[in-house]
């Protein structure tokens, strides 16, 4: 994975917009792979879905609370992508208190396929969904990869700490202290 271009896609987000009145003050924007990931430095990790419980107890907190260090060693924004559609991913977020870690809505699990993380979770009930990774990308190219072991479909467990916060930010470190 590592010097490989992250696909180019678009994602139906949802964003605030003051302007509308009511309960629900969003609207609909097309976000592109650009808009992510061109000229920016960044940590993406994926997993299998919002509220599940892996993800919403250790990996996005963590990220969240982690943000600032992350900063530190160079890291423009940190982004969680998940096979869910922007009403699920922007809840979830609310739910979490997360404002620094943005969410990233991958509903028809285009970007997953393309990155070659899809599998079923049929086992789960969840259908196609996203294998759990994270990788640093700098200006839409992976510098370096952190995948889950057991990569497989209907996977009887949920593998997680290669792509805890608490590793990549360690990897991070220590490559640039071997780059100094």
């Amino acid at each position: 994975m590592t010097g490989k271009k992250v696909p180019d896609v678009t994602f139906r987000t949802r964003v605030r917009d003051e302007s509308i009145e009511g309960p629900n003050p969003f609207r609909w924007e097309d976000k592109t792979s650009s808009n992510y990931f061109a000229g920016k430095k960044v940590v993406l990790f994926s997993l299998p879905g919002a509220f599940t419980p892996t993800c919403s107890t250790f990996q996005l907190p963590d990220f969240e609370k982690l943000h600032e260090e992350f900063q530190v060693e160079g890291i423009d924004e940190i982004y969680c992508v998940s096979v869910n559609d922007a009403f699920v991913m922007n809840a979830w977020a609310k739910a979490q208190g997360v404002d620094k870690v943005k969410v990233i809505p991958d509903g028809s699990g285009e970007f997953t396929r393309k990155m070659g993380m899809l599998v079923a979770k049929d086992n789960l009930g969840f259908g196609m969904r996203s294998w759990r990774y994270g990788a640093i990308i700098n200006d839409g190219t992976v510098e370096q990869w952190f995948e889950e072991e057991g990569f497989s479909d209907n996977c009887e467990s949920d593998p997680y700490g290669v792509s805890s916060p608490q590793n990549i930010l360690e990897k991070l470190r220590s490559s640039k202290i071997q780059a100094a």
